[in-house]
C-alpha cells in the first residue's frame, strides 16, 4: 500500500509537516514489523541526517554474549551521588523558600538542556535553532551533566538505528536495572562502539558550539552542575554552605539523571502503544511530567523527526512550550511535524488500538 499526503509549509509558524508515507514489512531477527517510514529523501533534505531511524537490515551476532564487565569508578560515584540525594531529602525541611525554588529552576535548566538541546535539537534534528538559543541549551546541558553533546547525540542516535538490540547502549530487552543506570556501570557492549563509530556525525562536528562545549566539558560541568549551583543560595541569601550544595547541586543532579533514565526504562516497559504496537517503547505521561515532555515514547520511536514527541502539543510537554516560544522569539524555527493524517493512518496500521479509547 502507498499513499502520498501533501507537505505543507508554513512561514508564519516555522512549521513543516512531514506526509511522504511508505508502508512496508520489515524484519529484525524473529519479529515481523510493519512500518511507515518517510520518503527518506525528503527527511534527509529536511534535517540533513537520517542516523535516528531504525536499522531493519541489523541482525544480533550468534553465539555467546561478551562477558559483562564492571566500571567500578562509576559504581562507586553513581552510589555516592544517591547517597547524597539522599541527605539533600532530608534536609528540605531546614531550607530557605529561595533555595528550593533555585533548585526547581536549576532542574528546569538543565532538562532543558537535554530534551530542548541535545535530544531534540541535535539528535534528531526535528527543528533550527539560532546562535544565542545553541549557546544557551549548551550551557543548559552542562549544568545537566549527562555526558557531553557530541556523545550523548551518538548514543541516542544508536539507541534508535538499533534499538532494543545489542547495539542499543541502553537496550531495554536487559531488564529495567540495565535500562535504566545498570548501562552506565558497566562497559559497553562491542556492537554499541562498533555501530557508533559508523555514525555520521558530521553535522554535530560542524556545529562549533557543540565543539567548543567537548572541547571544555569537563571545566564547564564543575562550573556549571557543581559550583554555581551551590555558591549562589550561599552568597545571595545566606544558605547554609552544606543545603547549598546537597539540595540544588546534588539531588537535583540525582533527579535530573534519573528523570532522564525513566525514559530509557519505565517508557519502554509501561504503557499502551497506540502509534506501534511491534516495538518496544510506550506511552507514559507519568514520565512525561518528569522528563518535561519525553514520556510520549511510542509516538517518538514512531516518529523521531516530530519536534514534539507527541501529538499533543503541549500537554505534559513543557520542552514542545519552550520550543514554540523560542520560535515567536525569533530563535528557532523549521519545526518538523508529523500531520493528523499520516498520524492517523499509522494508528490504525500498525497501533494496538488503544487510542479509540482515548
Amino acid at each position: 500500500v502507498h499513499f502520498r499526503l501533501s507537505k505543507e509549509f508554513s512561514s508564519a509558524s516555522s512549521t513543516t509537516t512531514v506526509g511522504t508515507v511508505t508502508s512496508r514489512v520489515t524484519r529484525n531477527g524473529d519479529a515481523v514489523m510493519e512500518k511507515d517510514l518517510l520518503n527518506h529523501e525528503d527527511l534527509a533534505g529536511d534535517r540533513g541526517m537520517v542516523d535516528d531511524l531504525f536499522d531493519e537490515t541489523y541482525r544480533e551476532k550468534e553465539g555467546p554474549k561478551p562477558p559483562m564487565r564492571y566500571v567500578w569508578r562509576n559504581i562507586i560515584l553513581m552510589s555516592l551521588l544517591h547517597l547524597g540525594a539522599i541527605i539533600g531529602l532530608i534536609l528540605i525541611p531546614s531550607a530557605k523558600i529561595q533555595t528550593l525554588a533555585w533548585a526547581v529552576l536549576c532542574f528546569v535548566v538543565s532538562a532543558l538542556g537535554i530534551t530542548a538541546g541535545s535530544h531534540r535539537l541535535w539528535s534528531h534534528r526535528s527543528y533550527k535553532a539560532t546562535l544565542p538559543l545553541r549557546i544557551f541549551l549548551t550551557i543548559a546541558n552542562s549544568v545537566a551533566f549527562q555526558n557531553d553533546i557530541y556523545e550523548w547525540v551518538r548514543d541516542h542516535r544508536v539507541h534508535h538505528k538499533f534499538s532494543e538490540t545489542d547495539a542499543d547502549p541502553h537496550n531495554a530487552m536487559r531488564g529495567f536495572f540495565f535500562s535504566h543506570i545498570g548501562w552506565l556501570l558497566v562497559r559497553k557492549h562491542p556492537d554499541v562502539i562498533e555501530k557508533g563509530q559508523k555514525l555520521d556525525l558530521s553535522d554535530i562536528k560542524a556545529d562549533k558550539v557543540v565543539m567548543f562545549q567537548r572541547r571544555y566539558y569537563k571545566p564547564s560541568v564543575v562550573l556549571l552542575c557543581f559550583t554555581l549551583p551551590t555558591v549562589v543560595p550561599w552568597y545571595f541569601w545566606d544558605e547554609s554552605i552544606i543545603i547549598s550544595f546537597f539540595i540544588p547541586t546534588i539531588l537535583r543532579y540525582a533527579i535530573g539523571l534519573n528523570a532522564t533514565w525513566l525514559v530509557n526504562s519505565a517508557a519502554h516497559m509501561f504503557g499502551n502503544r497506540p502509534y506501534d504496537q511491534n516495538i518496544n517503547p510506550r506511552e507514559n505521561p507519568l514520565v512525561s511530567l518528569g522528563a518535561l515532555g519525553e514520556g510520549f515514547h511510542n509516538y517518538h520511536h514512531t516518529f523521531p523527526y516530530d519536534y514534539s514527541t507527541s501529538e499533543f502539543g503541549w500537554r505534559f510537554n513543557l520542552t514542545t512550550a519552550f520550543i514554540d516560544l523560542m520560535c515567536l522569539l525569533g530563535l528557532a524555527s523549521d519545526r518538523k511535524k508529523v500531520s493528523k493524517e499520516v498520524i492517523l493512518a499509522r494508528k490504525m496500521r500498525t497501533g494496538d488500538g488503544s487510542h479509540k479509547s482515548g
